[in-house]
């Protein structure tokens, strides 16, 4: 089955950037539309971007509209999400999952979860 890691999270200071890595593996990365996520303590899981398959359509939470943009290259198996000018209400753990259908690209239509990796922004 279809395996999902996360990396690149870290500190980074406000107006900082950060570039995440969902890497797959056990599946061809390029049959799913990839969406990333993230959950903050206390607050539920949230939805910030998904990709289509081919990468031709993407979507974005208007919390993070303008500052990142999500991105993919399926000869790598690899979708990134590039964030700039973070903000200390980005700070999350950040997760990417995978569903077959951008229409299902949505917390509860993911069908694999990568385990996340924290983001923190803080001065």
């Amino acid at each position: 089955q279809l395996q999902l890691v996360e990396s690149g999270g870290g500190l980074v200071q406000p107006g900082g950037s950060l570039r995440l890595s969902c890497a797959a593996s056990g599946a061809t990365l390029a049959n799913y539309a990839i969406g990333w996520f993230r959950q903050a303590p206390g607050k539920e899981r949230e939805g910030i971007s998904c990709i289509s398959n081919g990468g031709g359509r993407t979507n974005y939470a208007d919390s993070v509209k303008g500052r990142f943009t999500i991105s993919r290259d399926n000869g790598k198996n690899t979708v990134y999400l590039q964030m700039n000018s973070l903000k200390p209400e980005d700070t999350a753990v950040y997760y990417c999952a995978a569903t077959k259908w951008l229409s299902r690209c949505t917390v509860g239509g993911m069908e694999y979860w990568g385990k996340g990796t924290l983001v923190t922004v803080s001065s």
